[in-house]
C-alpha cells in the first residue's frame, strides 16, 4: 500500500478495469482524465481531513500523541475504490454537461452510487493510519563508478525506511548502462522520519531484487558489487497501516 500523499491513487488501468469505454468517451468529449485524477484527489483530501478531525477517539489518544493528518493516511482497498469511482463520476459528469446525453447521465449516476458505496465501506472498515509515515522515495542519482559489474543495462529503485524498519513506496526506476564499470546510488535528501534505505536492482523492471543485506543508513551511498543479487526480496507497494481508525458517519454531497 502507499500513502495518500504519495501521488495519484489510481491510473488509467484502474479506471478502465471499472469502465472500458473511458478512453473513447474522454477522447470524443475532450475530457482530460489526468486533470480529473488530480481534482478527485484534492476533493478526497478535504473530505478525509474532515473525517480525521471528527474521528479522534479515546483509543487513538492512547496510541498517538497527535491527531493524524492526511499525511498519515494509507491507501486501503476501500479508499482506492472510493477514489476510482469518484474520478469516473467526474468524467461522466463533464461528458453529460457537454452533450446532455442521457447515457452519460446514467453512467454518472451509476458511479456516484458506487462512490457512495465505497465510502460506506471505508467508514465501516476504518481509515488506514501509519503512525510514522514514510513517503515514496524520489528517483535516486545513479552514476557509473569503478568496478567489475557485467556489462549491461540495469534498472535501479530505492525505498526509505523509518526507525521501525517500515518501508515506504519505491521510487521510479532509474536506468543505467555499464561498460567495464559498476554503478553508485546516491539518494536525494532523506524525508522526515526516514532513517535508512534499501536499493533494488536488476536487468528487468519486473524482476528487481534488494541488493543490500541490511538497511543502508541515511546519508550513505551504495556501490553495487560485482554481481547483481537475484534472490533478494522485490520492492513492495509501500507502507501498511498500523491501525484502522474509526470515522464518524457523514453524509456526502449529492
Amino acid at each position: 500500500m502507499a500513502l495518500f500523499t504519495d501521488g495519484p491513487i489510481s491510473g488509467m488501468e484502474n479506471l478502465m478495469a471499472q469502465d472500458t469505454q473511458l478512453p473513447n468517451v474522454a477522447s470524443v468529449e475532450g475530457i482530460d482524465v489526468t486533470q480529473k485524477l488530480v481534482l478527485a484527489q484534492e476533493e478526497l483530501a478535504l473530505e478525509l481531513s474532515t473525517l480525521l478531525t471528527g474521528g479522534r477517539g479515546a483509543e487513538q489518544a492512547i496510541w498517538m500523541s497527535a491527531q493524524p493528518s492526511i499525511a498519515n493516511v494509507v491507501v486501503t482497498p476501500a479508499l482506492k475504490l472510493w477514489y476510482t469511482f469518484r474520478v469516473l463520476e467526474m468524467v461522466y459528469g463533464d461528458a453529460y454537461s457537454s452533450q446532455l446525453n442521457d447515457r452519460y447521465a446514467a453512467k454518472r449516476d451509476q458511479f456516484h452510487e458506487r462512490a457512495n458505496w465505497a465510502y460506506e465501506r471505508l467508514l465501516l472498515l476504518g481509515i488506514g493510519i501509519a503512525w510514522s509515515p514514510v513517503p515514496r522515495a524520489r528517483e535516486p542519482q545513479v552514476v557509473s563508478a569503478a568496478g567489475g559489474l557485467a556489462n549491461g543495462t540495469y534498472y535501479v529503485m530505492m525505498t526509505w525506511l523509518n526507525a521501525k524498519s517500515e518501508e515506504g513506496a519505491p521510487s521510479v526506476a532509474t536506468v543505467i548502462t555499464t561498460t567495464g564499470s559498476t554503478f553508485l546510488v546516491q539518494p536525494q535528501a532523506a524525508p522526515a522520519r526516514a532513517t535508512s534505505w534499501n536499493v533494488y536492482a536488476g536487468a528487468d523492471t519486473e524482476a528487481l531484487s534488494r541488493q543490500n543485506e541490511s538497511p543502508i543508513p541515511a546519508g550513505q551511498t551504495w556501490l553495487q558489487p560485482s554481481a547483481v543479487t537475484t534472490g533478494g526480496s522485490a520492492p513492495g507497494w509501500g507502507q501498511s497501516p498500523n491501525y484502522l481508525m474509526a470515522a464518524p458517519r457523514m453524509i456526502l454531497r449529492g
